[in-house]
């Protein structure tokens, strides 16, 4: 089985490996510099395009510090500023989401921009006619369309898309064209459900990446797919889907059937699970009627929210099936999963892990994401040393173990 990017070329280890120290988790100053240095300087997965259906659709989104205006625009594409009028700095919309006729009007001093981000309007524009229109439009932010969802980037030179996003998935899945097949952008939203979860993101992600809990905390879902009881991460593996149960005719909370397999998929990757972590905060989980996607929106250093949707081929939605018991086994996974993440978040600020935990085997190619956290951290401009890194403290982030049999299970939703 060949080793996922964040442990390809490692020795395998059997000990257990140093994980980031509790400060990482609670202290603001370095949540401050995650928010400017991971989440606005990478690509993050903003909006579902479905959701803007019509020129003048819009939705905010915080990005790091930053509120972000997407629009749909007359072309029918999309458009991505920041949501800052260019006259003193008030909120342009104010909204979570809404729709406009034609133009963006900031609510303060009525300057006016069209859905393009151009300056064409505000009060006694005439009379001024050293504002230049061009130089006071709205600022733009990076964006990307992919898999029905629009991405946005707020560095002023983002990072390849193609070697941090579409690069990532087909690196874990063997082959960028191995989710296209689901044709995803082609799916409708079956189910959206919000999380307001009271932990740090990166605790969210390390438990979506292991399994090691799974038969603690998951019986519906070890009962769905039996590998997962073994504590052991697809994630670290490239190409591998969890099998589902003999028994289990569909992927649903009982195991009963589901629907028809999405138009596009191979017979090898039918009955099959597959989870994916594209950092810094999305992830996605493949099984063979439909597509299940986790957006994070880190707002604090002990708080996130999560947006999850469940995607189903057009003609399911439309025809009123019930989708329950599908979206049913996933839901219950979350609360299960968040559940856990609570309740470890107090336990950051305790002087008994002042220092860190441990990563047990099953648990070592987490150390590739501290890895990466750290690294974008030090990095920075502004870089103070780490709180307490493991490199701090010599005790360096170590490779994940080999599996002592083929297959892994995929990582806990």
């Amino acid at each position: 089985m060949t080793l996922a990017p964040e442990t390809a070329g490692d020795t395998p280890a059997a000990g257990l490996t140093a994980t980031l120290p509790g400060a990482f988790y609670t202290d603001p100053e370095t949540f401050r510099r995650e928010q400017r240095h991971i989440f606005e300087s990478r690509w993050f997965c903003a909006v579902r395009a479905a959701d803007l259906p019509r020129p003048g659709a819009f939705r905010t989104v915080q990005v790091g510090r930053e509120s972000v205006l997407v629009v749909r625009n007359r072309r029918g594409g999309f458009g991505a500023y920041l949501n800052v009028c260019r006259h003193r700095g008030a909120r342009l919309c104010t909204e979570e989401s809404g729709e406009v006729r034609r133009n963006l009007q900031c609510p303060y001093h009525a300057w006016t921009y069209d859905l393009d981000g151009r300056l064409v309007a505000a009060p006694n524009l005439q009379r001024m006619p050293d504002v230049d229109r061009s130089e006071r439009g709205l600022l733009p932010v990076g964006l990307r369309e992919w898999l029905g969802y629009v991405w946005v980037c707020l560095a002023d030179e983002p990072p390849s898309f193609e070697e941090t996003v579409t690069g990532a998935v087909g690196e874990r899945l063997g082959g960028v064209e191995a989710i296209e097949r689901y044709g995803m952008a082609g799916l409708d939203l079956g189910r959206r459900v919000t999380y307001d979860v009271r932990a740090n993101w990166k605790l969210i992600v390390e438990n979506f990446m292991e399994c090691y809990h799974c038969a603690t905390i998951h019986p519906e879902l070890t009962d769905m797919i039996p590998e997962f009881a073994d504590g052991y991460a697809a994630q670290y593996y490239v190409g591998h889907g969890a099998a589902f149960a003999e028994e289990a005719e569909g992927f649903t909370v009982d195991g009963s059937g589901g629907f028809a397999r999405i138009a596009g998929i191979e017979e090898s990757q039918d009955r099959r699970y597959y989870a994916i972590t594209i950092r810094p905060q999305v992830f996605l989980n493949l099984v063979p009627d439909h597509v299940i996607v986790h957006r994070m929106f880190p707002l604090a250093a002990d708080r996130t929210v999560v947006e999850c949707d469940w995607l189903y081929a057009p003609e399911v939605v439309a025809s009123g099936a019930d989708l329950s018991r599908s979206v049913e086994l996933f839901h219950r996974v979350n609360t299960q999963d968040f559940a856990a993440c609570e309740r470890t978040q107090p336990a950051m600020d305790s002087r008994a892990y002042r220092a860190g935990g441990v990563l047990v085997p099953s648990e070592h190619h987490i150390a590739g994401f501290h890895r990466w956290v750290i690294r974008l951290l030090s990095e920075a401009p502004d870089a103070p040393e780490p709180p307490g890194s493991p490199e701090a403290q010599g005790t360096p982030a170590g490779p994940a173990p080999a599996r002592p049999r083929d297959g892994g299970t995929s990582a806990s939703p």
